[in-house]
């Protein structure tokens, strides 16, 4: 007998998930965010019930293979997995499936139905330097941040970085005292919230410093 290869086992998997998402009339936004509930909806036929199910891969057979039906580390049903329409928060970025099967009165599967979630992380960090003051005057900088509290966050100057923890609110102020002695560039190189991180650094801000006037000799005659 013929080995099957892992990546020919994907290939097949892959065509037969395009054939049943041709197919199937469930309907759901195929874009969300961590932290957001969307809503996933099969337009219902009279007699049936319908149950849902999530996996977090495609390397499995959808048909035999249970997926979840509650909370999990990436999602979970605020108000149950069955019903022709069901609510799902996605908890962790990633590729997701989702499977209704349909039941009919004789409590028979009728019918199943296949489709696909891709879930991004909504977690963003903005920063922003205060007006120009005098080197070593105390300045601060304003933290600019969206997603799910608590967050965390890593700001840097390009030689140092420094983290903030436990962050409740936004926007976070930092404080700088003493300021820098020349103009400094900050951004943010990491930030996470409650659902998820996002590595993608921030576009950098100016801190500007003016220097202070040359000292000057005094001489006494």
């Amino acid at each position: 007998m013929k080995k099957v290869s892992h990546i020919a086992r994907y290939k097949v998997l892959a065509v037969l998930l395009l054939m049943l998402l041709a197919l199937a009339p469930a309907m759901a936004q195929n874009v969300a965010r961590t932290g957001e509930t969307t809503k996933l909806e099969i337009v219902p036929v009279t007699g049936e019930t319908y149950s849902w199910e999530l996996y977090d891969n495609a390397y499995v057979d959808f048909a035999t293979t249970a997926g979840a039906t509650s909370t999990t580390t990436y999602s979970e049903f605020p108000g149950g997995n069955v019903g022709a329409s069901v609510d799902v928060k996605w908890l962790k970025a990633g590729i997701y499936f989702f499977k209704v099967t349909a039941w009919n009165i004789t409590g028979c599967t009728n019918n199943m139905r296949v489709g696909i979630m891709e879930i991004k992380v909504s977690v963003t960090a903005e920063i922003a330097a205060s007006p120009a003051v005098c080197a070593g005057e105390t300045t601060s900088l304003t933290v600019t941040l969206t997603g799910t509290a608590p967050w965390e966050y890593t700001y840097t100057d390009g030689t140092n970085s420094w983290t903030v923890t436990n962050v409740l609110t936004s926007p976070n102020v930092i404080t700088i005292a003493p300021g820098p002695l020349i103009t400094t560039d900050y951004w943010i190189t990491s930030v996470k919230d409650q659902f998820g991180t996002n590595t993608t650094p921030s576009a950098k801000t100016t801190q500007v410093i003016n220097p202070l006037p040359a000292p000057l000799l005094i001489y006494h005659r």
